[in-house]
């Protein structure tokens, strides 16, 4: 039972988003049930695999018996199951959330619940898939359907959606040809033959356009500076029972595949110094960490702002698990997990300001921290602590450990620019309390309290940035477990 946990965390929102349609046809409000009761189910599964890895290790399942290369196999290593159960978490916290908001901006009969879950199961193969196609079809399954959701209120959000369709339609494109490069020059897709075929053709010119191509492909799709005009707009104008889901996975799991194919691939047989696009990553990382970091400063609309800081902090995460040290990964990619929770706590807040007090410009806040409720002064004052990067949240570990992983690398620029960024970050969100505690109030004093399910969101994601902080030895271990054991 235990080996069969991958493939159930994704049948389960599979089968249920496709059958959502013929279940709901004479019951539409039964939508928001089954749909949080499926993700329910799939964090209880994460957590019994998170279980299954740390005390088994690395599984690798095999569809139908066939093993690679013959047959499609999946890896289930700490990495794997660590970003499953944050995913998962963060979705339950959002359907949740989004069961409040949903009804006010969604156009008509639009298929939001089915869409969310078949998203999910998109992200789920993502992750545990280890061979470069099935990375192609899952990362497109979550795309699609993404455009759908961030096209879900019609109107203007349309526009913006046919962008975004087409950029990533111009990732996917860039990283299949990539794979093509890579399988005629090894003649084979599956990671774990590549990598012991790989040292011996590292130097070969296609081996290096494939790299090239595959990573331009997941740089649009993570929102990598300068490849990232899409995700702004795209956010703003998702509804906003959509954005928090979309903000804390989508990029997340872009930057998932490429640590997996960098570290299944490159590394630890050969020297990346070698290998032309990745002499380049930790570059990328500080030019995105500050950039990012500067736009979303100048921002006056709150979402635009959060959605610019997003863009910053995947610039973070690049930078440590570029480093070449395993301090620096560590950091880097329990940054990444402690971002999805914070990215989505952020998307929280903007949507119910927007819900109940009808604002989304900075120059509106002023006053609001007076009158709104409690849960959401709180829950904005916790994340932006974790995103700053100040202990006990998790936030802080990530940084620190990047900035560790920097000086050992003695790249100083790079410890730079994540402490530039912080001091950014620190920037936009004394903007936002400038406003939000500014007297007198020039927001009207209505809908105070809040729905019991904002609040049990809110409370979980402020417990979460804190907790992971208390957690962040034990999680870095885990995650460094896969890095060891020749994982990912």
């Amino acid at each position: 039972m235990s080996s069969h946990l991958p493939i159930l965390l994704f049948l389960a929102p599979f089968f249920m988003g496709v059958s959502m349609p013929i279940l709901t046809s004479k019951k539409p409000e039964l939508s928001p049930n089954i749909t949080l009761a499926t993700v329910s189910i799939m964090v209880v599964l994460a957590i019994l695999n998170l279980r299954v890895v740390l005390l088994e290790g690395p599984i690798e399942y095999a569809f139908g018996g066939w093993s690679a290369p013959l047959g499609i196999a999946w890896v289930n290593d700490s990495i794997a199951a660590i970003v499953v159960l944050t995913i998962s978490v963060v979705s339950l916290l959002s359907v949740i959330y989004g069961r409040v908001v949903v009804t006010s901006e969604l156009a008509k009969n639009t298929p939001h619940y089915a869409l969310i879950l078949i998203m999910m199961s998109g992200l789920v193969g993502l992750i545990f898939a280890a061979d470069l196609f099935n990375i192609f079809v899952f990362l497109e399954v979550a795309a699609l359907t993404g455009y759908a959701l961030v096209g879900a209120s019609g109107g203007k959000s349309l526009v913006y959606a046919l962008r975004y369709l087409l950029l990533g339609t111009l990732g996917a494109t860039l990283y299949l040809l990539g794979v093509s490069y890579l399988y005629v020059a090894t003649g084979t897709l599956n990671m774990a033959d590549l990598a012991d075929r790989l040292p011996e053709l590292i130097t070969s010119t296609a081996v290096a356009a494939g790299l090239i191509f595959i990573f331009l492909g997941l740089s649009i799709k993570m929102a990598l500076i300068p490849l990232h005009s899409w995700l702004p707009d795209a956010y703003v104008s998702a509804p906003s029972s959509v954005a928090p889901l979309l903000a804390s996975t989508v990029t997340k799991v872009a930057l998932v595949a490429w640590v997996r194919i960098e570290y299944m691939l490159i590394g630890p047989n050969v020297d990346v110094s070698r290998v032309p696009v990745l002499v380049l990553l930790e570059e990328l990382g500080v030019i995105a960490a500050l950039i990012g970091g500067a736009l979303a400063l100048i921002q006056t609309d709150l979402k635009r702002m959060f959605a610019y800081g997003g863009v910053s902090h995947i610039g973070l995460i690049l930078i440590g698990v570029s480093l070449g040290n395993d301090i620096g990964f560590a950091g880097g990619m329990f940054y990444l997990i402690n971002d999805a929770v914070m990215q989505a706590g952020l998307f929280m807040i903007a949507g119910v300001v927007l819900y109940y007090h009808n604002v989304s410009k900075l120059d509106e806040l002023k006053g609001l921290g007076h009158i709104a409720s409690p849960w959401l002064t709180g829950t904005l004052i916790v994340v932006a602590i974790g995103m700053v990067g100040l202990p006990p949240t998790g936030g802080f570990f990530g940084k620190w450990n990047i900035i560790l992983g920097a000086l050992e690398a003695q790249h100083y620029i790079a410890a730079f620019a994540v402490v530039a960024s912080t001091l950014l970050t620190f920037g936009y969100f004394l903007k936002v309390f400038a406003k939000w505690f500014h007297h007198p109030q020039s927001v009207e004093a209505n809908s105070i309290a809040i729905e019991p399910g904002l609040r049990v969101s809110f409370g979980a994601i402020s417990f979460l940035i804190i907790a992971l902080g208390f957690m962040s030895d034990s999680v870095i271990q885990s995650l460094l477990a896969s890095l060891n054991n020749g994982g990912l």
